[in-house]
Formats: structure tokens, C-alpha cells, sequence
């Protein structure tokens, strides 16, 4: 070990480091597999005042830090790749406690969503977060990109269920925002300032969150659509009858790859677009609610054919078919695009999108699916295997700056719940103004006056 970590190791004697050219590569990347790892070592702390210790370290020794959890993101976020110390946080992976009072758990950054799922059934209650990678990611990262997924149209992003957060800003003190109060109107509210920052205003090092409870039962529906233009009409139809708790949409090239990763077809016959939906159904008026308004949708020519689930186990391979994409992709490495637009926006967004991606991917697959009920939609480009990587990593960015000109036209952002990391920070200006910019600057200033949490993302020239 180099001068620097021998005095960590002397300040922190239980703390565990990691030095291992296997440890490094592991804990130094993200699945964007884009960037070699190259941290100077990895810290697992075990406390808050583990962590407290590191980031004083770190401004001492002028060493820059890179906050970790299940480094699932997609932006390159959690990427060290300059030597810097890695601060892994899944040894704090505990959860703390319940108040059935205020029906709160709060956790440590580094336990599993799944996990969290999981504390939360005990307690007859639900955190409603919910996405594909829930056995791999933690709480920590989704706050740190305000993480969304399939059941946002019902709940909404994570930031909606954080009650209250500790977090050591980057002088090493501890902050604890919002101290999980209903009602707190005492200033700025550093809470939600925090969630999304993607660890350059601080390391969470704790998290209160609100649970609610469950849903009611529900029915999920599996729908083929004849084109584009008819999600928007069918997502309407579906809205305004029932209770939507998730409206999700991919194409047949996404279908046909996860055909091919073992899930089962649930409608004969190729169709372009899919609908999965899931909606309150505790009574046959529901269900028969869903069987109107499926017919008016065939009567209009805006559904083909479709499906209703009849059992759980029915249920959940209908899901497969939405939640299996990115895994069915990923040995594609596909480049990815994760951008959002307002609801009433899609229609305009999709044709311009989709023209500009026919256009500039001739001769590449791209595969593209999304929430559309939340105006987040995925755009996956795969990797030719005769294409050499840098030549498709220009070709994909030359892509992703047009893309964002057209997300800006039409009032979008380039990252809807990825963050922006490394891979997104050239085109953060098609999303926040100059002036905006400035501020967040400032404000990373203020909270980490010596620049060393998680340093070279989100903006574009650091």
C-alpha cells in the first residue's frame, strides 16, 4: 500500500480494505463496462463513523472518492477509473428499524431493494419501488439517481418515499435532513436535494423510508398493438376506466430477444408493439371493466389481440416478457439511451425518435421498450460483432447528441432515472440551462468543498 492508505489503514485498524487486481476490477466498474477500472483500493466501512473517518482521509490526502452500492447503473456513475478510493457500501446492508406509527423502515444504504421488499411484507405493508435489477441494486443507488421503474405511474420515484436521510457531506460531517417529518417547512429541504445527486454532494450513509399499503389485488393484461400511434390512445382507454398500477411497452425486437433467453409467447402471431399492464381488479366489476374497455380498443383497431392473465404463475411470465429485455440484452453489451419526455409529449417525441434512430442505425439493431405511462423510454443499441468497440461507441455518441437535440426540442431530458455519470455528462446541457448548471456547481461547492466525491461526473468539463 502507497503512504496514503498505510495512514488510513493506522487511522481505521477494522476497517476493510481491498488492494487484489480482482477486487479492483470488481468493485471499480459499473454494467456500463465501458471504462478499465483503475481504483487505488476499495473501503468496505462498517459504520457511519467509518465513513466520517474516510472522507476526512480523503481531504487530507487530496484523494478523490467514488460511493458505491450495487453498481447496477448504466451511466457510469460509479465508475473509478483515476486511482481513486472506492468506498463500497454493501457491509451496511442492515435494516435499523420499524415504526408502525409513522410506517417507516430505515435502513443502511447497502441493503438489497429486494431486501427491502422483503422487511416491509413482515410489517403487512410495501415500498412500493420496484424494478428489474431489485436483487442486485441497493437503497443507496436509487437514491442517488432517484430511481423509478415499473410501478411509477401508481407511486412514483424513490425521492417520493424518503422520509429522511443521514448523510456525511464531503468535510465529513454527518447531516441528518428532514429527521422523517411529515410536515418540515424550516428552509431548504437538503433531503431531496441529495436524492439524484449521484454521490457528489454526499455519501448516505442512512435512509428512512415510507411504506404504505399494498395494493389491491390486481389482474395483468398482455396487449398486441397494430402500430405506434395507438400506445397513446390505448394508454389513455386503459386510464381513464381503471386503476393502473404499471403500463409498459416493447417491440417485437424486443420480444424476439427474450423469446430466445427461455421465456414462453403468450399471443400467437407477430405483432410491432406490446403492452403489459397491471390494474386494480379486488371484484369482477373490475375485471369486466378491463374486458370493455379491451373491446372498445379492438372495435377502434387500436389492439390486435391480447391476453388476461388467470393465475399468478401466469401472471408473472407475462411480466418475464417485460422484465426479461435488459437481461436478454446484455450479451449484446448494448449502448444504452434512457431519456424521458412529459406524457402529452410522446406521440411527437416517439415519430421524431424513431425516424432519427432508422435514420442513423441502418444497419444496427436497436431495441427499445419503456414505461410509457411516465414518458421514460430505453433505447438499446447492439453492438455489431464485427464492429470494433470505439468505432460503435462514436457512432452511438454522434447518435445520443442528436438524440438530445431532439429532447430538448421537445422538452425532454436525457437521463430519466440512470443520472447522468459519465456517459451522459457531454449532454447535460440539452436538459439544464447555463444558468441552472451554475447553481448545481455552487451547490457541489458548498457540500464538497475540495471536489472529492465522486469527481469527473455529471458535469461536462470536469
Amino acid at each position: 500500500m502507497n503512504h496514503p492508505l498505510e495512514d488510513l489503514s493506522r487511522r481505521l485498524p477494522g476497517l476493510r480494505l481491498l488492494a487484489d487486481a480482482g477486487d479492483l476490477e470488481h468493485y471499480g466498474r459499473d454494467w456500463t463496462r465501458r471504462w478499465t477500472p483503475a481504483p487505488c483500493a476499495v473501503a468496505l466501512p462498517a459504520s457511519i463513523e467509518e465513513v466520517q473517518a474516510i472522507v476526512r482521509w480523503a481531504n487530507e490526502h487530496e484523494v478523490a472518492l467514488v460511493p458505491s452500492g450495487g453498481r447496477t447503473g448504466l451511466s457510469g456513475g460509479a465508475v473509478a477509473a483515476h486511482g481513486e478510493l472506492v468506498v463500497s457500501l454493501e457491509r451496511m446492508n442492515r435494516v435499523l428499524g420499524f415504526d408502525a406509527v409513522d410506517r417507516t423502515l430505515t435502513v443502511q444504504p447497502g441493503i438489497a431493494l429486494e431486501a427491502v421488499h422483503a422487511a416491509a411484507r413482515e410489517h403487512g405493508l410495501i415500498y412500493p419501488v420496484d424494478f428489474a435489477a431489485r436483487g442486485s441494486c441497493s437503497i443507496g443507488g436509487n437514491i442517488a439517481t432517484n430511481a423509478g421503474g415499473i410501478r411509477v405511474i401508481r407511486y412514483g420515484n424513490t425521492r417520493e418515499w424518503i422520509a429522511g436521510l443521514k448523510v456525511v457531506a464531503g468535510n465529513g460531517e454527518l447531516l441528518e435532513l428532514n429527521r422523517s417529518l411529515v410536515k418540515n417547512s424550516s428552509g431548504y429541504d437538503f433531503r431531496q436535494l441529495m436524492v439524484g445527486s449521484e454521490g457528489t454532494l454526499g455519501i448516505v450513509v442512512e435512509a428512512t423510508l415510507k411504506l404504505t399499503d399494498p395494493p389491491p389485488p390486481s389482474q395483468v393484461m398482455l396487449l398486441a398493438l397494430p402500430d405506434m400511434d395507438a400506445l397513446m390512445q390505448v394508454f389513455a382507454a386503459f386510464r381513464a376506466k381503471l386503476s393502473l398500477q404499471a403500463f409498459e411497452f416493447f417491440t417485437d425486437v424486443a420480444l424476439r430477444h427474450v423469446l430466445a433467453h427461455g421465456a414462453q409467447r403468450a399471443i400467437d402471431g407477430d405483432h410491432p408493439y406490446y403492452v403489459v399492464t397491471e390494474f386494480d381488479a379486488q371484484d369482477e366489476a373490475a375485471t369486466d371493466r378491463a374486458l370493455d374497455v379491451f373491446g372498445h380498443c379492438v372495435e377502434q383497431g387500436w389492439v390486435s389481440d391480447g391476453v388476461i392473465a388467470q393465475s399468478e404463475a401466469q401472471a408473472a411470465a407475462l411480466w418475464r416478457l417485460r422484465e426479461g429485455i435488459t437481461e436478454s440484452l446484455a450479451p449484446h453489451r448494448p449502448y444504452k439511451n434512457d431519456v424521458s419526455v412529459r406524457i402529452g409529449a410522446v406521440p411527437g417525441f416517439l415519430h421524431a425518435m424513431q425516424a432519427l434512430l432508422a435514420r442513423e442505425y441502418p444497419q444496427i439493431e436497436v431495441v427499445w421498450f419503456g414505461h410509457i405511462g411516465d414518458g421514460n423510454l430505453h433505447i438499446n443499441v447492439l453492438k455489431p460483432e464485427a464492429m470494433a468497440d470505439a468505432e460503435f461507441i462514436t457512432q452511438c455518441e454522434h447518435v445520443t447528441k442528436l438524440l438530445a437535440a431532439t429532447l430538448q426540442e421537445h422538452g425532454g431530458s436525457i437521463s430519466a432515472e440512470h443520472g447522468i455519470g459519465l456517459v451522459k455528462k457531454p449532454y447535460l446541457g440539452s436538459t439544464r440551462s447555463a444558468a441552472e448548471i451554475a447553481l448545481m456547481r455552487g451547490v457541489r461547492t458548498v457540500f464538497d468543498p475540495n471536489g472529492i466525491l465522486n469527481p469527473g461526473k455529471l458535469f461536462a468539463d470536469d
